[in-house]
């Protein structure tokens, strides 16, 4: 019997168009205010790469700058590799619609081989994931429904009238429904921590969108094959909120302390 397509898989799915060229079409499970969601134009971005014929290896780090909003409807995406060496590829990637740009990135992948390692980032202590309630989705963002979000710290709460004391927020999060890790899902999750770093310290709905990230994958393919469909551990804190923008940092680790990712933002907001 054929399951049903998982959301995420309809968001990024790709049709060869020509070389280096490919058609995909937004989803309205993800939608944002503006456009899709941009963790699924960012997976949709990677996902690109990934199935590219040309592809070496897995993604250690991904820049994706978000230069519009992307209608609903069918866009394309270009993909080509600048440079492959015996062990590492670069890439170039372009999302579009009707000749317009609405995302750049670039990407490297490469070859992993085994070596020393050691992790100076600290697992946050948090209770398990089964004992905390899923948050309900914002209305705001129906894409928020696409994901189980389970706070530790940090929840949004636009109707409080005092400012959280920090920027942190710590919480499970996979997809929803349940998925497979892998690198298109990851990149979206790096994307999925709600609220902005600047609606903790200021509690009201504000014009926001995140304008460049950058991920940086501590894992391989089988690392995430391994981890399934499980919750991870999601940290993000914010260092700078002036002029205009902000910034967040962030950490995806699996409930037993491995390190899969970190993410780095830049954010507008309109004041």
């Amino acid at each position: 019997m054929n399951q049903p397509t998982h959301p995420l898989d309809l968001a990024t799915a790709l049709e060869p168009i020509g070389e280096n060229l490919w058609r995909g079409h937004t989803e309205p499970s993800y939608a944002n205010m503006v456009g899709p969601f941009g963790g699924t134009i960012a997976a949709t971005l990677i996902q690109a790469a990934l199935v590219h014929p040309a592809r070496l290896g897995d993604p250690v780090a991904f820049t994706v700058n978000f230069a519009g909003p992307l209608p609903d409807g069918d866009f394309t995406v270009s993909a080509r590799a600048v440079r492959t060496t015996r062990s590492t590829q670069h890439w170039l990637i372009e999302l579009g619609r009707d000749e317009e740009t609405v995302a750049t990135a670039t990407a490297v992948f490469a070859l992993r081989r085994e070596s020393w390692s050691s992790t100076e980032a600290r697992f946050p202590s948090a209770p398990a994931a089964s004992s905390i309630p899923r948050f309900p989705a914002l209305e705001r963002h129906a894409w928020t429904r696409c994901y189980e979000m389970r706070f530790v710290k940090g929840a949004p709460n636009f109707g409080s009238k005092i400012p959280a004391p920090d920027t942190e927020t710590i919480m499970w999060m996979r997809d929803a429904p349940p998925r497979p890790l892998d690198f298109v899902s990851l990149t979206a999750l790096c994307d999925a921590f709600i609220p902005g770093r600047l609606f903790l310290r200021r509690p009201k709905w504000t014009p926001f969108a995140t304008v460049s990230m950058t991920n940086y994958y501590h894992a391989d393919t089988a690392m995430l094959a391994a981890h399934g469909s499980r919750e991870l551990l999601g940290v993000a804190r914010g260092l700078q909120i002036r002029n205009g923008y902000t910034d967040q940092a962030g950490e995806l680790w699996t409930p037993e302390g491995e390190l899969l990712a970190t993410t780095y933002q830049t954010c507008y907001f309109k004041d």
